[in-house]
C-alpha cells in the first residue's frame, strides 16, 4: 500500500491533530487551516469566538 501523504495538520481551534479526529480542510485570506469535527460547528455558529486564530493566520 502506498504511503500516504506524512504532512500532520492541527485543528485551528483545539490543535488535535488528523490522527486523534478527523479535520476539514478552509482557506482565510489565502492561507489553508483545518478544523476538526468537534469545533466545526463552532466556526458555523460563533465564528467571533475564532477571531484570534484567523488572526493569527494573517501574520
Amino acid at each position: 500500500m502506498p504511503e500516504e501523504n506524512k504532512l500532520e495538520v492541527h485543528c485551528l481551534n483545539c490543535q488535535r491533530t488528523d490522527q486523534e479526529a478527523p479535520v476539514v480542510a478552509l482557506r482565510y485570506k489565502g492561507r489553508q487551516a483545518w478544523i476538526c469535527n468537534q469545533c466545526l460547528p463552532t466556526l458555523i455558529h460563533h465564528a467571533d469566538r475564532l477571531a484570534d486564530k484567523f488572526a493569527q493566520l494573517e501574520g
